[in-house]
C-alpha cells in the first residue's frame, strides 16, 4: 500500500501563498490531534546547526509546529543530542548556547531546549533489539522517554550517506554518542601526502585524538579511529578520502536499524517533515556552508520516513544541478545529484534496508495541497 506524501513547494506569489502560510496548511494536513494527546511531551527533533553553517533549518519554520503542539494541550521541546566530535554542540551547555546564537531561543520558537542525552552524552538507554547489525543500541534518554516525536529535517547531501533526511535525523540525532560511534564504526579514512600541509584541522575535530601531525603531515593512527568521518569533511585541502570497501552498505543498514529501533516503540506517535530548502552538499555538522545544488523546492509531510526521503530524493533528482554548486556540472532532471556528489554512496540501501525492516514503503503518492 502506498504512503502518503504532502507536498507545499517553494513558491510564493502572496501573503496567502507565503511558504508559513503553506507550511501551516501542511500542519493542518497532518492533523495533530489525530495522534498526540493533552500532556503528551512531545520532543520536536531538529538540528540546530553547527557553529558557522548558514543553511541549516530556519527557526522560524519551526514555531508554527510548536503553535500547533501546544494547541492540542501537548507540551513540546526542541532537542538534538550530543556530538561525537569536538566542537559547539560535544556538551549540553556548548549545544543549547549554539541553538540560541542560531535563533532557537523560546522567543523565536515558543519551545525550551532539552538536549536529549544530558550534560556530557552520558544519559541514554539500552535497548535490546533483534537485528542482522545489531542486537542493542544506545537511545539517547529523554527521546526514548519522550511521548512522542515530531521529527523536522533539514534535506541534504551527505559525505556517508548520500543524502541526510528523516531516517538520518532520527538514527544519528537520537542515538547516544556510543550509539553513533557504533552507526559509524569501520570506516577507514586515508591522508592524501601531496595535499596535506599539516594545518592540524584534522586533529582539531577528531573526537578520539587519532591524528597527529608528524613532518608537517597528519598520520592517522587507525586502532583509535572509529571512522565517524569528521576528519574528511573537515579537512580544507580535501586530503582525507574514506577507503570505502564495502562499508558503505553496512554502514546505511546501522543508519536504518538504528531508526527502526528508535521509532519502534513510538509507532503512532511521530511525524515527519523534510525541508527542500538550501539543499547544501554536505551535512549541516560542518562549520561552514556551500552553496545549495539545486534551486529550493518545498516542504513535505508524512508519518511514513522512508517515503518521505524517498519522495525528498526524487523531488531533488527530479531538478536541475547548479553548475556553480559542488556538483560541477549542470545535471539535467533525472540525474541523479547525490551519486554525483558521492560516487561511492549508493544512497537507496538505507531506504532498502529500512523497508525490509517494517520501517516503511518507498512506494509513495505525492499529494501536492
Amino acid at each position: 500500500m502506498s504512503a502518503e506524501v504532502f507536498f507545499v513547494d517553494a513558491r510564493s506569489t502572496s501573503h496567502e501563498e507565503g511558504l508559513i502560510s503553506k507550511l501551516r496548511r501542511l500542519i493542518e494536513k497532518m492533523n495533530f490531534s489525530g495522534f498526540l494527546s493533552p500532556n503528551d511531551l512531545v520532543g520536536v527533533k531538529l538540528h540546530f546547526g553547527e557553529r558557522g553553517h548558514t543553511r541549516y533549518l530556519r527557526p522560524i519554520f519551526v514555531r508554527p509546529i510548536v503553535e500547533e503542539i501546544k494547541s492540542v494541550g501537548a507540551k513540546p521541546f526542541l532537542t538534538d543530542s550530543n556530538t561525537l566530535y569536538r566542537g559547539a554542540r560535544s556538551n549540553s551547555v556548548d549545544h543549547i548556547v549554539n541553538a540560541i546564537l542560531n535563533g532557537f531561543d523560546y522567543a523565536v520558537t515558543g519551545a525550551p531546549i532539552i538536549i536529549a542525552d544530558g550534560l556530557r552524552g552520558k544519559n541514554f538507554v539500552v535497548k535490546k533489539v533483534n537485528l542482522p547489525r545489531f542486537k542493542q543500541i544506545k537511545i539517547a534518554g529523554e527521546i526514548y522517554y519522550a511521548d512522542a516525536l515530531v521529527v523536522l529535517s533539514h534535506f541534504k547531501g551527505h559525505i556517508q550517506f548520500g543524502f541526510g533526511g528523516a531516517l538520518k535525523n532520527v538514527a544519528m540525532g537520537c542515538a547516544s554518542r556510543g550509539g553513533k560511534q557504533a552507526i559509524h564504526s569501520q570506516l577507514s579514512p586515508q591522508v592524501n601526502l601531496d595535499r596535506c600541509i599539516g594545518c592540524g584541522t584534522c586533529a582539531k575535530w577528531c573526537p578520539v585524538r587519532a591524528i597527529k601531525i608528524r613532518n608537517g603531515k597528519a598520520v592517522i593512527d587507525l586502532n583509535k579511529c572509529i571512522g565517524c568521518g569528521e576528519c574528511t569533511v573537515s579537512c580544507p585541502q580535501g586530503a582525507i578520502a574514506i577507503r570505502w570497501g564495502d562499508e558503505t552498505v553496512a554502514e546505511q543498514e546501522r543508519l536504518a536499524e538504528y531508526a527502526y529501533g528508535i521509532l519502534e516503540d513510538k509507532k503512532g506517535k511521530v511525524c515527519f517533515f523534510n525541508f527542500l530548502m538550501d539543499i547544501t552538499p554536505l551535512c549541516d555538522c560542518v562549520g561552514w556552508a556551500d552553496v545549495p545544488i539545486v534551486p529550493d523546492i518545498g516542504i513535505l509531510a508524512s508519518f511514513d520516513p522512508v517515503a518521505i526521503d524517498k519522495a525528498s530524493a526524487d523531488l531533488v533528482n527530479e531538478e536541475i544541478g547548479i553548475e556553480s554548486s559542488a556538483l560541477g556540472r549542470r545535471l539535467e532532471k533525472g540525474e541523479d545529484k547525490f551519486r554525483a556528489l558521492f560516487p561511492q554512496v549508493d544512497w537507496t540501501l538505507q531506504l532498502k534496508h529500512a523497508e525490509e525492516l517494517g520501517l516503511g514503503t518507498t512506494d509513495y503518492k505525492l499529494i501536492k495541497i
